[in-house]
């Protein structure tokens, strides 16, 4: 059974100069697996560990312990990991996912980050890798620690639409003017369809990306990056 408790590897320093520490959430099957990553974050400077199982203890543990990060062994127990990387994501906005593989294939890499993920690390990474992968996402910066999976972010940053091969091209114009903040009827005029045939693909994106909301949408786009804030 995982700690359900905090254990901290920081430094003791003083109360008025203490820095914040990085709450991480390590989640996995294995406990043996989860007790090496574990004792690789606790050499880290003020971090605080938590650990969870599958996916009841993943959710009471970030309700209870408000993690700044979420290590999420793919697959993890009682939901696909990337349905469960999704479900993180959209539920809690403000924790942000590493995904930990043990595939170290561009692909892979696509679909964590495709999914909500912030960082992805190969368990073949070297052990450095973890406090610059933490490091990174704290900062609120993408980390990706593998060759393969930097190719990938290229790749993307070249043709965003390449990291949303299960939409059409139309639907990537619908979803990312819906994020843009358009009307129905504005995105109707502006690609010379009728609104009908936006709702159908509104309706399409949402049943595609498994999202029921337009608010929902517009989370996703910024997620992956199709708009920015400040657009």
């Amino acid at each position: 059974m995982p700690k359900p408790y905090p254990s901290s590897g920081a430094k003791p320093v003083k109360a008025d100069s203490a820095p914040k520490p990085i709450r991480i959430l390590l989640s996995g099957r294995h406990a043996l697996v989860r007790a090496g990553i574990r004792a690789l974050l606790e050499r880290i400077d003020e971090v605080e560990v938590a650990e969870a199982a599958d996916r009841q203890q993943i959710f009471a543990a970030i309700t209870e312990f408000n993690p700044h990060i979420v290590l999420l062994d793919l697959p993890t127990p009682g939901l696909s990991g990337l349905d469960l990387l999704k479900e993180i994501v959209e539920k809690f906005p403000s924790t942000r996912v590493i995904a930990l593989s043990q595939q170290e294939t561009e692909e892979q890499a696509v679909q964590a980050l495709r999914s909500g993920a912030a960082g992805f690390i190969a368990k073949s990474a070297a052990s450095t890798e973890l406090e610059l992968g933490v490091r990174a996402v704290v900062r609120g910066e993408r980390y990706l620690a593998s060759e393969i999976s930097k190719q990938a972010v290229l790749k993307y940053l070249e043709d965003p639409r390449s990291f949303f091969p299960e939409l059409t091209p139309r639907q990537y114009q619908v979803l990312k003017m819906i994020a843009e903040g358009h009307a129905t009827k504005e995105i109707a005029r502006r690609l010379t369809i009728s609104v009908k045939t936006v709702e159908t693909h509104r309706a399409q994106l949402m049943d595609r990306l498994n999202i029921h909301d337009i608010a929902g949408l517009v989370r996703y786009a910024l997620r992956m990056g199709l708009v920015k804030l400040d657009e």
